[in-house]
């Protein structure tokens, strides 16, 4: 029996991974429900590779196994793709249409795949173009919560507990901005829930 809903949520360091965790945290302890969470950064400042579990009323531990998540959230499609192994038969993936070059790939002047090419390798992702909705809420640093919003019809959470998780989560200056960034993202993933 494994009955909890299980949420991957990856990209590099620096894109709000943590505190878009943080949220889903949020809004699970809101609705009163269980959830196990964690997150591996590493040496991941600026640039490297981060992952953060969400396990909404599961009874084993934190970490998702390879091959069982329900929803992975990718906040660039590189990071999407290398990961989209842990999702389940059936799972959903939504993915930032960005991508973020790799700084080995950089240092090494390494050929970098064509957003083409990755696309292509992500033919049943719900893909949002998280940098034009962020500017238009009125931040490209709020990317997270449009991704987080693009993800929402597909969590198990009510719409006003992850948005009660956005205002108690972000930083109060940003509270408007970031509301509006989750509202564009829900309503961007309209085409992907008519295809669940």
């Amino acid at each position: 029996m494994r009955g909890s809903f299980d949420i991957l949520i990856v990209g590099v360091g620096g894109q709000g991974i943590i505190l878009t965790s943080n949220i889903l945290g949020e809004a699970c302890l809101l609705e009163g429900r269980h959830v196990k969470g964690a997150e591996t950064h590493g040496m991941a400042q600026r640039g490297g590779s981060v992952e953060s579990h969400i396990r909404i009323d599961g009874v084993y531990g934190p970490l998702i196994p390879p091959g069982s998540a329900d929803l992975l959230i990718a906040l660039d499609m590189l990071e999407g793709l290398r990961y989209r192994h842990y999702l389940r038969g059936g799972g959903t993936l939504v993915a930032s249409r960005s991508i973020v070059v790799p700084t080995s790939v950089f240092v090494q002047e390494l050929p970098l795949p064509t957003a083409e090419t990755v696309q292509e390798r992500l033919p049943d992702a719900c893909l949002v173009d998280a940098a034009a909705l962020a500017r238009e809420a009125g931040s490209p640093l709020a990317q997270n919560v449009v991704m987080l919003g693009a993800a929402s019809p597909f969590i198990p959470l009510s719409e006003s507990a992850m948005i009660e998780g956005v205002r108690r989560c972000v930083p109060k200056k940003s509270t408007d901005v970031n509301l509006r960034a989750f509202q564009l993202g829900r309503d961007a993933c309209g085409e992907c829930r008519t295809g669940v």
